[in-house]
């Protein structure tokens, strides 16, 4: 909201410094942005025209004769509105302009143009900055002297406010000159309202028949006959393009003007256009047409609100006027409409259609109807000033939800006190509230305090504490040390076990990633999530259909993340996600699950010049796996399992071991189904879901913890062995078998063949045992009867027969 001190002035006297001024109504809670300043001409003033003579070498030129304070000068001027005797903006060589032609800044130089030398310019407003009109010079109207700089006569100071979305009637100069007459204690003068009206009344001119009053709380409109459509007085003018607004005629620009006078918006119809002279507020029709003042024709829906007439959609409310009933210089007769209209549904049109306005940006901030009817008033007048015309008698008020809004809120000084923490005083507090505007009864106990119509912000008494508190400055609230005992400090285990995982699987190399908690359905479809479906949690007021429900899962996110990064990054890419997902069960609150997913793909290492590295894979996100289960203390398994999201036979179910045996998550390779869906085509994508929630368990219920092992200082002794089993034989239940014997450390799979040699059916697994004594150095027997001993079991268990 930009509030031009000049403008200001009309309704508060402002002697404060500009700089104290935006200070103190930042520190009361109306922030000031920006200072401009307009009018910081050098070497432009006040000059007059002595002479105007025809320029003896060029038809449309004129040497200008120009008094300037300090002596005469002749310039040369093709504008052809220059006279003697006219005050006009006089620029010396050397001043800073604009280009007329360019618009660009521009430094005057002494000119030599058709023969003359020209000492100087008279000036147009396009040329000083001030508007776009450049084919005649600014002619001045002011009592200024010969030489005045011209900053000191039509220069201004604009404050830009940034205003928070409660305080609407900051909106309007009256509202931001109460906000000064407040805290400085200077009178505030209200604007006129009250306009001479014919005999004709109203009622008889006009109807007006508001069927969803929901969407449209009042509706007050007055009709103006007789009146001459044309430009703008001055002052009107200049007011409006103070704060880059265009003007547009007499009577639109009177509710323009009222708008950021008072914060009320208004739209004035063509009274002869309005079939029946009968104005219908109700909800449009679906697919109805509308052709706006902007020339664009506009489909609209059954859930916006339109002033219509018997026939037609004639203004969208509360949004913009119909073409249908625009103001132009045929019109002679007016309805003007004022009237306050649903916020939320204002705001859903307009954005809807892509249509925002400065109307829309008051009406979706919730007016009070009480504003409407100032306002109607005060234009009435302004239009009867400007325009001519006779008013009818009265004005029409339809207001079929009076008594709806909160008119008084009662504050104690117990809640004043406990809400400050110390005592204004009474007539501090009564002094500060009758400031504003709001009317204030002193009771034993507290204060009966009567909302004004410009303060929809203004329901419980926590906001008239406010009031107070803003008005006579925090800084003077004294300040008191809390008294009381600090409430002791609680662990919580499950945050502090989240951190650990967290903190884990950082320091193994993944980055922590953060992600939307809402998305769509569509999108989650993607993955084939494991087990029964999970019902989603909508959201009611989605930013976007891309938000529209709570994530059911992590894993959407994070490999989301990980396609983006594919598109911009050849190198290794390991990315993990810790957050809630949420399962719906009907009614009630969801279920917050608390759960870790990772992804890793790419190569291992960055690119180099030495060659390809291979891919992450299954081995990397179950290496990050196993780095937390072992640091945690828990024993677990991998045990081959499926899951809709990963590949059959890349994918392990987490088994935790000991006391409590669950799945705790799974970890395999990312389907290339699935993969497809994200656009993912550059290799395989190594994913991981831990349960956080099941770990916290689990963990719970282990006893005594990690136990210490020495290093032992005899050799390790290693045999590679193949064996021939079924194709249905896991791998997994091979090594199991090995790992049981006591000499055995390890064991790992080095092999699988399939084909020539085998029978139909059949596999050769290699894998490689370890074998080491914690007291004493192997000898080949004792090595030869360990293998021997696992190839029995393979073969009781298993059916293995061992490889030649």
């Amino acid at each position: 909201m930009k509030i031009p001190l000049s403008w200001l002035r009309q309704y508060v006297d402002v002697d404060l410094p500009v700089e104290e001024l935006a200070h103190r109504l930042s520190m009361a809670g109306t922030e000031v942005e920006k200072i401009d300043r307009t009018g910081d001409w050098q070497d432009v003033v006040v000059g007059h025209v002595e002479n105007v003579a025809q320029h003896p070498n060029a038809d449309r030129l004129s040497l200008v004769t120009v008094d300037h304070g300090r002596g005469t000068s002749e310039v040369v001027c093709g504008a052809p509105n220059v006279a003697a005797g006219q005050k006009i903006a006089f620029a010396s060589v050397g001043a800073h302009l604009i280009d007329g032609y360019t618009g660009k800044p521009s430094r005057l130089k002494r000119a030599k143009i058709r023969g003359v030398v020209s000492e100087g310019m008279v000036c147009s407003e396009k040329e000083l900055g001030l508007g776009d009109h450049h084919e005649g010079i600014l002619v001045l109207d002011t009592d200024a002297e010969l030489g005045t700089p011209l900053g000191e006569v039509i220069g201004d100071t604009i404050l830009e406010l940034e205003l928070t979305p409660n305080r609407p009637d900051c909106l309007g100069m009256v509202g931001v000159a109460r906000e000064v007459s407040a805290f400085t204690g200077a009178q505030l003068r209200q604007p006129a309202t009250d306009f001479p009206a014919g005999s004709d009344e109203v009622s008889s001119l006009a109807r007006v028949i508001v069927q969803d009053p929901d969407l449209c709380p009042r509706y007050t409109a007055s009709v103006v006959r007789g009146v001459k459509i044309g430009p703008s007085p001055k002052w009107l003018a200049d007011a409006l393009a103070s704060i880059g607004e265009r003007p547009i005629n007499n009577v639109v620009d009177v509710t323009n003007y009222v708008m950021f006078e008072l914060g009320q918006p208004l739209h004035a119809f063509d009274y002869d256009r309005v079939t029946d002279h009968t104005v219908i507020v109700r909800r449009a029709r679906e697919g109805e047409l509308l052709t706006t003042l902007d020339e664009v024709g506009r489909k609209l829906t059954r859930d916006m609100l339109v002033i219509a007439d018997p026939e037609r959609a004639i203004g969208l409310a509360g949004v913009m006027g119909g073409a249908n009933t625009e103001i132009d210089e045929s019109t002679i007769n007016v309805f003007l409409e004022s009237a306050t209209f649903d916020g939320p549904n204002n705001r859903r049109t307009s954005r809807s259609l892509g249509l925002q306005s400065q109307a829309t940006l008051r009406f979706e901030k919730g007016l009070r109807a009480g504003l409407s009817e100032v306002a109607l008033r005060r234009t009435t007048q302004l239009i009867v000033e400007v325009a001519g015309g006779e008013a009818a008698n009265g004005i029409i008020d339809e207001w079929p939800a009076r008594g709806m809004e909160v008119d008084r809120v009662f504050l104690s000084a117990d809640k004043l006190l406990g809400v400050l923490g110390s005592n204004p005083g009474a007539n501090v507090v009564e002094a500060t509230l009758e400031s504003l505007g709001f009317g204030v009864s002193p009771r034993a106990e507290g204060w009966d305090v009567t909302v004004p119509y410009w303060r929809p912000d203004i329901s419980i008494p926590e906001d008239l504490c406010e009031e107070v508190a803003r008005i006579i400055g925090y800084d003077n609230i004294p300040l008191s040390t809390n008294a009381g005992e600090l409430a002791p400090w609680a662990p919580v285990p499950e945050l502090e076990l989240r951190d650990r995982v967290q903190d884990i699987l950082a320091d193994t190399g993944l980055q922590q990633i953060i992600t939307y908690s809402a998305t769509s359905p569509d999108g989650e479809a993607r993955l084939d999530l494991p087990g029964p479906a999970v019902e989603s949690v909508s959201i009611q007021n989605p930013v976007s259909g891309e938000h529209a429900v709570l994530r059911t899962t992590l894993r959407e996110g994070v490999l989301q993340a990980a396609a983006n990064n594919l598109n911009t990054w050849r190198g290794p890419i390991s990315i993990f996600e810790s957050g809630l997902v949420f399962h719906g069960h009907g009614e009630g609150l969801p279920d917050e699950r608390p759960m870790v997913v990772g992804a890793l793909t790419g190569p291992r290492s960055d690119p180099h010049w030495d060659g390809a590295d291979a891919p992450l894979d299954y081995y990397d996100a179950r290496g990050a796996v196993e780095e937390v289960l072992e640091r945690l203390g828990i024993t677990a398994e991998f045990v081959p399992g499926r899951d809709p999201t990963l590949t059959e036979g890349r994918t392990a179910l987490v088994k935790a071991c000991g006391p409590v045996e669950k799945q705790i998550g799974v970890v395999g390779e990312v389907d290339s189904g699935v993969l497809a869906k994200f656009g993912i085509d550059t290799g395989p994508v190594a994913l991981f879901e831990l349960d956080a929630a099941a770990i916290e368990s689990v963990v719970a219920s282990a006893a005594g913890g990690t136990s210490y092992e020495p290093w032992t200082r005899f050799p390790e002794s290693v045999r590679d062995v193949a064996v021939v089993v079924d194709e249905a034989v896991d791998a997994s239940a091979v090594l199991a078998i090995a790992a049981r014997h006591k000499l055995v450390t390890s064991s790992a799979v080095i092999d699988i063949y399939r084909g020539r040699g085998l029978p139909a059916g059949k596999k050769s697994l290699a894998f490689r045992v370890t074998m080491q004594s914690p007291s004493k150095t192997l000898t080949s027997g004792q090595v030869d009867r360990v293998e021997n001993a696992i190839l029995r079991s393979l073969q009781n268990e298993l059916g293995a027969e061992q490889r030649q």
